[in-house]
């Protein structure tokens, strides 16, 4: 079952749910406790190729498969056979199974998988290091592991840790550093940072700069600035917004900010699936403004077939301030292709 995300968890200064935070916090302490013997207790497997991580410290809403994408897209721009590979959360088959958007779908393979294989080869299984290996003996040159920071099972060359740097309206990503379920990390912060080699704050359009506290927190760790920028402008006329992602609200505020008309906009639990009431219901609240429905690319994906046409996707792409750093870093982390990705030799 999906569950909304609490927007307390972000408050870094405890004003709001101060009782259930406190209730909660065991619960923190133990989950915290069972990532780490997880962690320590496994033995990674090679994959025997390069494996590039990008994952986060807390419970989605990062912005990890937009990041992905763009890895994703700057090693096969450069001649490198990168793939992807997923755990396929909120999909029913366990791979691995090589995901082909013509054919499978979000109930099968997860939204996020039907997302990267649009644009490059993309796995799914539930075992990584089976569907490593099976990438490695279809081609793959390379490996971009999406939200496999907390996954151990693999043998990682790289590790990126992907940060949602939107720290206004008194949000801080990190809350006040709270373990699930009493705020959003999945480890402790230190404890995740101490196993990551690089980190990306994806920033919305509209912020001008990362929060300078915010970059001094990942020190001495390289930091690289991207941001989350709109593939095209939002339509014109009246829109209806819905999404169901781990923070709804970005994506409201990320309409208006490019300009949207906006008349009204729903929230939806992370991954929804959307039933035919939830869409009729959406339908008959758009017509009362005479508005067209609009929601994200990742929740465009999870629509039933029918729904798709009566519904505007509204993708987003990752692009970082500084891209030859950044590829430089790939570079290195790969030395087989060293030259390809930095556009040398």
């Amino acid at each position: 079952m999906s569950l909304s995300t609490p927007r307390w968890w972000y408050d870094r200064e405890r004003r709001h749910a101060p009782v259930t935070r406190m209730l909660l916090r065991p619960a923190g302490w133990l989950w915290a406790a069972v990532t780490a013997r997880r962690i320590a207790r496994t033995t990674p497997v090679d994959a025997g190729i390069p494996v590039i991580s990008i994952g986060n410290l807390t419970v989605g809403g990062s912005g990890k498969t937009p990041v992905a994408r763009e890895v994703l897209r700057l090693l096969r721009a450069t001649g490198v056979e990168a793939q992807a590979l997923s755990r396929g959360y909120g999909g029913s088959l366990t791979g691995p199974v090589r995901v082909d958007p013509a054919v499978h779908t979000a109930a099968e393979v997860g939204d996020e998988p039907l997302m990267l294989a649009l644009d490059s080869p993309a796995w799914i299984a539930r075992d990584r290091g089976a569907g490593a290996r099976a990438a490695a003996a279809a081609g793959a040159d390379a490996v971009v592991l999406d939200d496999g920071h907390q996954n151990p099972a693999l043998k990682k060359t790289l590790s990126l840790i992907i940060v949602d740097g939107e720290t206004r309206d008194h949000e801080w990503p990190f809350g006040d550093g709270s373990v699930f379920p009493s705020g959003p990390m999945r480890e402790p912060l230190s404890a995740g940072l101490a196993r990551a080699d690089a980190v990306v704050i994806l920033l919305p359009a509209d912020l001008a700069r990362a929060d300078p506290e915010l970059v001094a927190t990942f020190a001495p760790l390289p930091v690289f600035i991207a941001r989350l920028t709109p593939a095209a402008a939002p339509p014109t006329g009246p829109l209806m917004g819905f999404a169901g992602i781990a923070k709804p609200w970005k994506v409201e505020r990320a309409l208006k900010a490019a300009g949207a008309d906006l008349v009204e906009f729903a929230a939806f639990p992370d991954h929804a699936a959307f039933r035919e009431a939830d869409l009729r219901a959406l339908a008959d609240r758009a017509a009362v403004f005479d508005a067209r429905l609009v929601t994200t690319e990742k929740d465009w994906s999870r629509l039933p077939p029918e729904w798709r046409e009566r519904v505007i996707s509204w993708p987003v792409t990752a692009t970082f301030d500084d891209e030859a750093g950044f590829a430089d870093l790939l570079t290195r982390a790969l030395p087989p292709f060293r030259g390809k990705v930095s556009g040398e030799a």
